[in-house]
């Protein structure tokens, strides 16, 4: 287990310790996003049809994904704490907890890709073609569900012990196969079947798999977090306890979030029309990379953050959490100057209608600086809050502000004011911004700050 303690240069090792635990989450979130961006450049080749379909249908994903980092908050809140404090059975207890909520969602969300596709495609357009197109796409996308399900708690439960490093390395064999799955089924390549949207899910599903059989085998050859049947029956009622207390309001506020943003891509896709659908479709891949340093700081900051709370090193997790936030003001600022040095080449690459650019271009406008309000947020909620098992303000702030503030405003401005399109999305863009006074607030009191481990744990 390494050494939490602090050398005597606090600001030079605290950064040290961030850039250690936060470079692998980069490049791990940096090839999610490439594998995602590259559905929509293969796909930009076949057609506007397909792009817009699967970004509609991809909505579920995004949601499991929000389900998935939530119980994954959950475990990683109480085993990086753990793990400070040395305890790798409390560890491996967090785990089994997390992969039986996970389990059962993954079985659920597959069995309605495999049964029900088109009308999950009818919640997001009414358009006959792109519910065809997704519904093909969604029922070949299921099994990477199941698969998903498993190696994110398992890959959580890794990063919150410090070994990034080793999910990284699973994660990006995963995606370097999927981009590579996606060019053959998209477009026939080596023989195989031209086979558009559904490449995309084929490719998706395999790699899936694969990433989950590489997991298994590091497992194997584990000596402390492993990944085994036999965690799925252990257990500890204060442990299961805590992880309700703490994952519970993660999972709400992660899953609140997923379905309040999928509700914007409702309110474009049934309101704004599929200009803007397509134009959003490249805005989200561009925003994306934009923001993986920002959503990075927050997993590796809160990471050491939890070690050294655990170890109960509360001034030096109180430094940390300045260096976490100075630093992602940069990366917001970074990720704002990126936007706008890739608006002219992405411009030029997207084959859209004349509309569909001119959307585009005021959007990327937009995204510029919204990066910066999403970068504070989460670094805060997600990644400050939640290393001192504060899970509870970020569900509260989140639900509040998009359920009762952005979701709204979006429906009246589309539905009943009957806004140009660029005016519905700009209010849409102001929800990140709303919940800073809040957010900031709720920081320089210091409330998260908090020990939740527990002494003498008895495991049934």
């Amino acid at each position: 287990m390494p050494d939490t303690r602090l050398p005597s240069d606090p600001n030079r090792a605290l950064y040290g310790r961030i850039a250690a635990l936060t470079w692998p989450i980069v490049l791990q979130n940096l090839l999610s996003a490439a594998v995602t961006s590259a559905d929509v450049v293969m796909l930009n080749f076949v057609g506007q049809a397909h792009i817009s379909a699967v970004s509609l249908a991809g909505q579920y994903a995004s949601v499991l994904f929000m389900v998935y980092y939530g119980l994954g908050t959950g475990a990683t809140m109480l085993c990086s704490q753990y793990y400070g404090k040395g305890d790798l059975r409390a560890i491996e207890v967090v785990e089994g907890i997390a992969l039986r909520f996970s389990l059962l969602i993954s079985i659920l969300a597959a069995a309605a890709a495999f049964t029900i596709p088109r009308q999950m495609m009818r919640l997001f357009t009414p358009d006959p073609e792109l519910i065809a197109i997704g519904a093909d796409y969604l029922r070949l996308v299921g099994v990477a569900y199941l698969c998903w399900g498993v190696t994110e708690i398992y890959l959580a439960v890794l990063r919150s012990v410090g070994r990034v490093a080793i999910a990284t390395a699973l994660n990006t064999v995963a995606f370097s196969l999927n981009i590579l799955l996606n060019a053959v089924f998209i477009f026939g390549l080596f023989g195989a079947p031209r086979m558009g949207a559904k490449g995309v899910a084929l490719a998706t599903s395999i790699s899936r798999a694969v990433e989950l059989l590489l997991s298994l085998l590091v497992s194997a050859r584990s000596r402390d977090v492993r990944l085994r049947p036999r965690c799925l029956f252990l257990r500890s009622r204060p442990l299961f306890r805590d992880f309700l207390k703490m994952a519970l309001p993660a999972l709400v506020n992660d899953v609140s979030w997923g379905l309040a943003f999928s509700m914007y891509s409702v309110i474009i896709g049934q309101f704004l029309g599929s200009d803007m659908v397509a134009a959003n479709s490249f805005v989200s891949q561009v925003r994306s990379f934009a923001t993986v340093l920002c959503f990075s700081l927050a997993s590796g900051g809160g990471i050491l953050l939890g070690h050294l709370i655990g170890d109960d090193r509360m001034e030096e997790a109180d430094r940390a959490a300045s260096a976490v936030m100075r630093l992602t003001v940069l990366a917001g600022l970074i990720g704002g100057v990126l936007i706008l040095l890739t608006m002219r080449p992405v411009l030029s690459f997207a084959r859209l209608t004349e509309t569909g650019k001119g959307y585009l271009r005021v959007m990327l406008l937009i995204n510029s600086y919204y990066v910066m309000g999403a970068a504070v947020n989460t670094s805060l909620i997600a990644g400050v809050f939640r290393a001192g098992g504060d899970s509870r303000f970020g569900m509260i702030c989140d639900t509040i502000d998009m359920w009762c503030y952005a979701v709204p405003l979006g429906f009246f401005a589309a539905a009943v004011l009957k806004l140009p399109p660029l005016w519905v999305y700009f209010l849409l863009c102001t929800d990140e911004f709303v919940k800073w006074p809040w957010v900031i607030g709720h920081y320089r009191s210091k409330k998260w700050l908090k020990n939740i481990t527990r002494d003498d744990l008895q495991l049934e």
